[in-house]
């Protein structure tokens, strides 16, 4: 998974390639410049971009989730598939352009923020609404696939028993099924019948087997029914509930069938639900991304509007040297927070940190999870 960073500072494109240098690629990230209002309507936005940010995150990472869950866990299947607005994930961050047919950029930065969040809902509702249809169906599929394919204590009975084997429309007594493991089989063949009152001695049939149970059928009178079964319970036999219907048999595969169907049409939908998920919650994320910069450039930079802001592509390793480089670089931006010692080493006053940040009116929202640096800086991974 590719590591990013957005990184806004008042330097220039060419500045911040060179510092960044081999440890990663630098593309601009262009941002239009919005309305700004009052200082503490400012802080406010800031403070509910960054709970906005933890929700698009959210919601991104469940998307990738269910991707992967419906490509049966295939990781390189589920990153094909991670495409926004036509485009490769990675491609479309490099060349991000704010949309503004759906968030025009000469609304107000709160009204940008309530329909991003509105969005983000919406976007996720289709989804989970989708994936619960999916899951659904899926469990039904897989509940008849089990009554075909399971052994004889919990598989369906309709093609295995024949009606013969069964006592039907009797006033007094009725045939029970009993799933017996194979290795109690002859303990249940000598003890059924005195197991309780009122067993038809020997009524014991044995209609099927499998490599884990062979299935008896014991007829019992029906008053007794009751405590002969709890009985066999207790033995570690099961008793299988069945009654015989003409044509059963064909309904269950017809029903297979349709339910089969079924899941395939469902499974599809859910995956172009997923697909448009994935497309509309990253493009919402960074739309979020690209405000937070904005908002913290403001409160940290000052007016009038004088930076620039890049994405940074790298990796794990390399996006921790590429911040040093530019902590390095900038670190005169932090005032007296931030400093050097005798070796150069950049060093953090917490006091002084406290209150640089609010005199920025920066308070807790330099990157909720992230470190405090001297310019605006968020990393993130897609």
């Amino acid at each position: 998974m590719a590591k990013y960073a957005l990184v806004s500072l008042p330097s220039t494109i060419d500045s911040l390639k060179a510092t960044v240098a081999d440890n990663g690629s630098v593309s601009p990230f262009s941002i239009p410049n919005f309305k700004i209002g009052t200082l503490d309507a400012l802080v406010q936005q800031a403070d509910d971009l960054v709970k906005l940010d933890g929700a698009c995150q959210a919601a991104v990472a469940k998307v990738a989730d269910s991707l992967r869950t419906l490509y049966d866990g295939d990781d390189q299947k589920a990153d094909e598939q991670k495409v926004v607005n036509d485009k490769p994930t990675d491609q479309y961050l490099r060349s991000f352009v704010w949309n503004k047919v759906r968030y025009r950029a000469d609304l107000s930065v709160g009204e940008l923020v309530s329909r991003l969040q509105k969005d983000l809902v919406t976007a996720d509702n289709d989804v989970k609404g989708k994936l619960n249809q999916y899951n659904q169906v899926k469990t039904n599929y897989t509940v008849l696939q089990r009554k075909q394919n399971g052994n004889l204590a919990t598989k369906s009975l309709t093609p295995v028993v024949d009606p013969k084997f069964l006592v039907q429309d009797s006033e007094y007594l009725e045939t029970h099924l009993i799933a017996v493991p194979k290795n109690l089989k002859k303990e249940f063949i000598k003890s059924y019948e005195t197991l309780t009152e009122r067993v038809v001695p020997r009524s014991a049939q044995e209609i099927a087997q499998d490599e884990e149970f062979v299935l008896f059928g014991v007829t019992t009178f029906k008053k007794n029914s009751n405590d002969f079964l709890q009985k066999c319970r207790e033995q570690k036999w099961t008793p299988r509930q069945y009654k015989h219907v003409e044509g059963g048999k064909e309904e269950e595969k017809r029903e297979l069938e349709r339910v089969a169907r079924e899941e395939t049409k469902v499974r599809g939908e859910a995956l172009r639900m997923v697909h448009t998920g994935w497309s509309e919650s990253v493009m919402i994320w960074v739309h979020v991304m690209a405000l937070r910069v904005f908002v913290e450039s403001v409160l940290r930079y000052g007016l009038p509007l004088d930076f620039v802001s890049v994405l940074i592509q790298s990796n794990n390793k390399l996006i921790k040297k590429a911040k040093i480089a530019l902590d390095t670089a900038y670190s005169y931006l932090g005032g007296n927070a931030v400093g050097r010692d005798k070796r150069g080493k950049i060093t953090k006053d917490d006091a002084a940190l406290t209150s640089e940040m609010v005199a920025a009116g920066v308070g807790g929202h330099g990157g909720e999870g992230n470190e405090y640096t001297a310019y605006v800086y968020y990393e993130f991974e897609l």
